[in-house]
């Protein structure tokens, strides 16, 4: 709360000095004001400004990494999604190693899915069979999901649910 003070000592909050009439109007008062203008102080107060999609997504993925490691027996499933690209990979997060990956960069889904103007569900669906598929092949069956700070709608659920129907398990 902002003090002030008076040329006669007393202390007075802020809005009491804007709410009473005879201060608003004293040529003596603390804070000789016109109704149309603002204190100098409170121009300087601006309004938090709200993050980009790009840094909410980033928020979300810090507060869940806080929360989810991959380790040797089960290793973490990572999920990105870029405008042109699905990437997904299984990560030992103990030895910092990716044990598996897949993605639509990759010459053979390349070939397979023609993509034109970036992922689609069938494309999503194609990177976790072929994630499942690579994991499944070195003897891991069991990992723990990281939606990388997406929304689990969409592409991110079609990875998903490809990926357990294909063998997974989370």
């Amino acid at each position: 709360m902002v003090m002030a003070t008076t040329n006669v000592g007393v202390n007075l909050s802020f809005a009491a000095v804007l709410s009473d009439p005879a201060l608003k109007a004293s040529s003596t008062s603390v804070f000789p004001l016109s109704s149309r203008q603002t204190p100098c102080f409170l121009q300087s107060i601006e309004a938090k400004k709200q993050p980009s999609r790009r840094e909410t997504i980033q928020i979300r993925h810090t507060r869940i990494r806080k929360k989810l490691s991959g380790t040797s027996e089960r290793p973490r499933l990572a999920v990105f999604r870029s405008n042109q690209h699905m990437y997904a990979q299984v990560i030992d997060d103990t030895k910092g190693f990716t044990l598996a990956s897949a993605s639509t960069i990759q010459k053979s889904m390349r070939e397979e899915l023609e993509l034109t103007s970036g992922p689609t569900l069938e494309a999503a669906k194609k990177v976790g069979e072929e994630v499942a598929k690579a994991c499944l092949a070195k003897g891991i069956s069991k990992v723990a999901f990281d939606r990388g700070g997406f929304v689990y709608h969409g592409r991110i659920k079609a990875l998903a649910d490809s990926a357990r129907e294909h063998g997974l398990d989370f």
